[in-house]
């Protein structure tokens, strides 16, 4: 109709219904995004399951994974040392360490090899080497662990006497047990290596403790005056010795002086008897000389006298000095 003026109708647009809608779609991103990607510490490896079967591992960094449960990511620390203790507990570690007062003896007591019962501490230190391993093939893990170390320890010092334990022994049980223990948990594919094991304390029970340690000072005695027997040996067996062999060298000196020297007289005798031969009268006189020489040799105020000459009276002079010389 003329003079009637037209509005055109705009659609009511509901803006609580878009709110909503909004908030939704930014909650999926939110969520899709939040559940896509994991970060993974330098300490630890990612294993990645898909509807639960293991797809993969992965090491440190950040990974993208199917989102929204498709795939869920299981962190393990496989760089960190982890430990179990064994009859005692460690309450507050550090640099000085707090342990509890509480006993375990139903870890630590054991029967040694000789019948004796020894209260025994020690513990374990492994890495997680294959994280799958780890997650998948035991269920009870820590249990697992602590039963085996308790079967190869129990078995480690059964085989020796409790002198043994506690003394020269003990490096050796360390040893053997890292090695029995990796052998039987790699059966069981736990995925763990064991690094270390170190005995702490090895005494005896409560009861008997102090008998124990009156019969290990006299031990300990007993090796020592064995070993400062050994030292007085070990000083005088050598000196004795060169003593010998200083009166064998010194006789043996002796004897090749003695040896030579007589082997000197006769070639002297020798050639005397020689020179005698060729002329006796000569000869006579000149031992005559020599063995009148050898005896007046050094002697003072000697005064010789033949005895052919008759009615001669020898008168001592008198007036002569010690030294021989006239006044």
């Amino acid at each position: 109709m003329p003079g009637t003026v037209f509005k055109p109708k705009i659609p009511k647009i509901n803006l609580k219904g878009s709110t909503i809608i909004i908030g939704l779609i930014i909650i999926g991103v939110i969520a899709f995004l939040s559940t896509s990607f994991i970060i993974v510490d330098q300490t630890e490896n990612a294993v990645i399951t898909t509807l639960g079967r293991y797809t993969k591992t992965v090491g440190a960094g950040l990974h993208y994974k199917l989102p929204l449960g498709i795939q869920k990511a299981y962190l393990v620390q496989t760089k960190i040392i982890q430990t179990e203790s064994f009859g005692f507990r460690t309450i507050k570690p550090g640099v000085v360490t707090q342990y509890s007062n509480k006993k375990y003896p139903e870890e630590s007591t054991m029967l040694t090899g000789d019948l004796n019962i020894v209260d025994v501490e020690w513990i374990i230190q492994y890495r997680i080497s294959d994280p799958k391993a780890w997650l998948f093939n035991v269920s009870d893990r820590n249990k697992t662990i602590r039963d085996i170390s308790q079967s190869v320890m129990n078995r480690l010092v059964g085989d020796r006497s409790i002198l043994g334990v506690i003394g020269p022994d003990r490096q050796t049980i360390q040893d053997s047990a890292v090695i029995l223990m990796n052998e039987i948990l790699h059966q069981y594919g736990l995925g763990i290596d064991i690094v270390q094991v170190q005995l702490q304390n090895i005494v005896p029970p409560q009861g008997v403790q102090d008998a124990f340690e009156d019969v290990n000072k006299a031990i300990q005695d007993m090796n020592r005056l064995i070993n400062e027997g050994k030292e007085a040996y070990n000083a005088e067996i050598p000196k004795a010795r060169g003593q010998a062999d200083q009166t064998l060298e010194i006789a043996q000196g002796y004897a090749t002086e003695r040896v030579n020297k007589a082997r000197g007289d006769v070639a002297r005798f020798i050639s005397v008897l020689d020179e005698y031969r060729k002329s006796p009268d000569v000869t006579r006189k000149r031992l005559y000389y020599e063995m009148i020489d050898e005896v007046f040799t050094g002697a003072e105020n000697v005064e010789l006298i033949d005895k052919s000459l008759n009615n001669f009276l020898p008168i001592k002079n008198l007036g002569q000095n010690s030294s021989g010389v006239t006044k």
